[in-house]
């Protein structure tokens, strides 16, 4: 019968080296998440943000997000959700909400700004065309 407790204590006493270097990274990368109230959060703290408070406001989920940007007020993004499945998915409705957050990433504001079949292509012209 093998003995398989403290496995990864018995790895890392014979790897103190690397136990101390995945015990740093881990912290750093703790870090990295966190953030303080005056800071802006990272752009995927955003994306997350807005796409979880989008679908808590909707009861859509969020697919992709097309656009993100940021503003002097805090953010932009335009997310694509699914508003109404139909068989086949290619003639389901999607639709662009164009989502403001403020610096922190709260949400500030949002709207539908297009309504399309999942399965066809996009018509409006984009840069002048």
């Amino acid at each position: 019968m093998l003995n398989t407790e403290n496995t990864q204590e018995s790895q890392d006493s014979q790897n103190p080296q690397e136990a101390q270097t995945s015990d740093t990274s881990d912290t750093s990368s703790e870090r990295a998440d966190d953030h303080t109230a005056g800071d802006r959060p990272s752009p995927m703290e955003v994306l997350r943000q807005a796409r979880d408070q989008l679908a808590e406001l909707t009861g859509m989920a969020a697919e992709s997000v097309s656009s993100f940007e940021q503003t002097e007020e805090g953010w932009t993004l335009e997310i694509e959700v699914l508003e109404l499945q139909r068989v086949p998915d290619t003639m389901s409705l999607m639709a662009s909400y164009r989502v403001d957050l403020d610096a922190t990433g709260m949400l500030t504001g949002y709207r539908r700004v297009r309504r399309y079949e999942r399965g066809r292509a996009d018509t409006r012209r984009s840069g002048g065309q």
